[in-house]
């Protein structure tokens, strides 16, 4: 039998699979929160969940809508103030994943989620940086989770929100950040990592039917492949069937049909 399946259900395996039972994971709203408890629930039980709101060792048994769903409380082994959860484990080095999203990303992953167009008279004003450069700058390393477009992939951006490897190289290092930063860009068509020198992001895996041609056409720089690009392993029926039930679970918690 032929699996088939979504965009976003490709991304989300892709970043669950890059999870280990042992990481510390600061999880975001969404795809980031699929992917942590597709993890949990397959291959990384031993994982440790906690989201913005303070939640600590979080198990939720359905998707939460914001940081701010009971669910999250309710299934945590415990709940900190904010500024605890900020300053004593995130900017303590304890967490050792954190995921983000963004509006825009250049070639060495530096993110903006502050406006499009300039600052002073945007064409779009976006959310802002919440709490990203903090996250970026502390969390062991950094997945970056965005969908492929000439619109968000861009040469330049517009507003450098959050501080991914900088102009390459050793710029983190140079600035005194010891973390690893983005070490992962999962798309909808590919996984990029950086290059070990340069630290541009390189393409290593393009998932099922998708060319290179297309990660170029999507791209608004000279994409970088590696020396030798793997085939991204296709969803198996467990794995999608356990990302499934899961969001099928929430909808029937949300009251809507499953």
């Amino acid at each position: 039998m032929t699996l088939a399946w979504t965009a976003t259900e490709m991304m989300t395996v892709v970043s669950a699979r890059a999870l280990r039972s042992s990481d510390v994971c600061f999880v975001g709203i969404g795809l980031p929160s699929a992917a942590c408890n597709l993890a949990r629930l397959t291959h990384a039980p031993g994982i440790t969940l906690i989201y913005e709101s303070g939640t600590l060792a979080t198990r939720p048994t359905v998707l939460p809508l914001s940081i701010a769903d009971g669910e999250l409380c309710e299934t945590a082994l415990t709940t900190v103030s904010v500024p605890e959860m900020f300053r004593y484990w995130l900017q303590g080095g304890r967490i050792t994943v954190g995921f983000l999203p963004g509006a825009q990303i250049d070639r060495f992953a530096n993110l903006n989620t502050t406006v499009i167009g300039s600052y002073d008279k945007p064409v779009t004003r976006l959310p802002g940086s919440g709490g990203a450069p903090e996250i970026m700058t502390h969390c062991g390393e950094i997945f970056v989770t965005m969908k492929q477009s000439r619109r968000s992939f861009v040469d330049k951006l517009d507003f450098i929100t959050t501080f991914g490897h900088g102009e390459g190289g050793d710029h983190r290092a140079r600035l005194g950040i010891r973390t690893k930063g983005p070490t992962r860009l999962i798309t909808d068509l590919c996984v990029f990592e950086p290059d070990p020198e340069t630290k541009e992001m390189t393409v290593t895996s393009l998932h099922p039917g998708i060319t290179r041609r297309e990660v170029q056409d999507a791209t608004g720089w000279p994409v970088r492949f590696a020396d030798r690009v793997e085939d991204t392993a296709m969803p198996t029926e467990s794995e999608l069937g356990t990302l499934r039930d899961l969001h099928a679970r929430t909808r029937r918690a949300q009251g809507l049909a499953s």
